[in-house]
This record gives C-alpha cells, structure tokens and sequence, in this order.
C-alpha cells in the first residue's frame, strides 16, 4: 500500500502510473494540483512534508486541521468525503 500525505492509498486511485506516481515521488506536485493551485503544490502535502518536515500529516497533532477537513475531492458527495476523511485519519494515525 502507497500512502499519501493526506492518507489516500495512491496504489489504488485511477491515475496511480499514468498521470501521477503518488504525492511523495512527485513532491505534491500532483496533476491537479499543477492545475488547480497556484503554486502546482498539494497545500496538504505542502504544509505538513515542506512546512512542517513531517513524513506526512499523520506526524501533525492537528489531524485533522480544518485544511484537511475542508479539502474535498469535487466529484465525491458529502457523505463519501466524510467518510474518506475518518478512512485516511485512521490510516496517518495506525502508522504514525
């Protein structure tokens, strides 16, 4: 299992090996990220691995902030966001 910053299992997403290797190889800078955000850097990958030098936000004792609460996949409903973030919370937490 490819873990991200943020506790996704990149292995498993789509676009693992074509358009993105995981967030860790590519250092956040995720295909959409270099779409969607001005500095083409995943803000949660940017705050806890660039900032705050954790491994990921796992390492953080805000888990989960109100940036990782708030970021949502576009095309999830509300129901599967929630559900993903306790998914990926106790993911970063069983391995920090």
């Amino acid at each position: 299992m490819i873990l991200s910053a943020c506790g996704l299992i990149c292995n498993e997403c789509e676009f693992y090996g074509k358009e993105c290797n995981g967030c860790i190889a590519v250092k956040g800078q995720t295909f959409w990220a270099k779409e969607m955000m001005p500095d083409h850097t995943c803000p949660l990958f940017n705050c806890s691995v660039n900032v705050k030098g954790f491994r990921s936000c796992g390492n953080c004792e805000e888990l989960p902030c109100k940036m990782f609460r708030e970021m949502k996949d576009p095309n999830s409903t509300d129901e599967e966001h929630q559900l993903s973030l306790v998914q990926r919370v106790g993911r970063l937490k069983a391995i920090h």
